[in-house]
């Protein structure tokens, strides 16, 4: 069993990028992102308060998004492995999702960096914001607050993989198709 986490801030092209190793791979991509906005659509209590959380541009307890990954991995025996997308995000949840794969004999395969600038950041948030209809990427002041929560709390899992060898960049600049081509090479390394 495979596990890949996609690494980058807000925007990068992780989504768009896990649905290519879905296809061609094989693999379950698994966002936090979009099982929250389920939650949400459901009206669920987890949620009203992951809306309460995400409106303000703040994450969602690690007990909650915790729970999730770990329904995910189990109700998806069938898969040669899978993609975190958005998970983990700080080295406390990166301890718990360690933790949670050597329980099954397994570990963290790679992960996988889309490096991009803060000012395409905000572009591109702001772009997809206006075509899928996304209101918690609306404001400038809610853009800003997940770009500065990604570089305080997010990177230090940079130096926290790199020192267990699993961590590697690419370029997120550029098109979809070479992006992938990168990120195919790694997977196929």
């Amino acid at each position: 069993m495979k596990y890949y986490i996609l690494f980058g801030p807000p925007g990068a092209g992780k989504g768009t990028q896990a649905n290519l190793m879905v296809d061609k791979f094989n693999l379950h991509h698994v966002s936090t992102g979009d099982l929250l906005r389920a939650e949400i659509a459901k009206g669920t209590e987890l949620g009203h308060l992951a809306k309460s959380l995400i409106d303000k541009g703040n994450f969602v307890d690690d007990s909650i998004v915790e729970q999730m990954i770990e329904n995910e991995i189990e109700n998806n025996p069938q898969v040669t492995g899978f993609i975190f997308d958005g998970f983990p995000r700080t080295i406390a949840q990166a301890e718990v999702l360690e933790k949670m794969l050597e329980k099954r004999g397994h570990e963290v395969t790679k992960v996988i960096s889309i490096i991009i600038e803060d000012k395409l950041v905000f572009d591109r948030i702001r772009h997809r914001a206006s075509i899928e209809g996304r209101m918690d990427d609306t404001s400038a002041e809610i853009i800003q607050n997940r770009i500065n929560t990604y570089h305080k709390k997010t990177e230090p899992l940079i130096e926290y993989y790199k020192n267990r060898g699993k961590y590697f960049e690419i370029d997120g600049n550029g098109e979809i198709q070479k992006i992938f081509g990168k990120i195919s090479d790694l997977i196929n390394q």
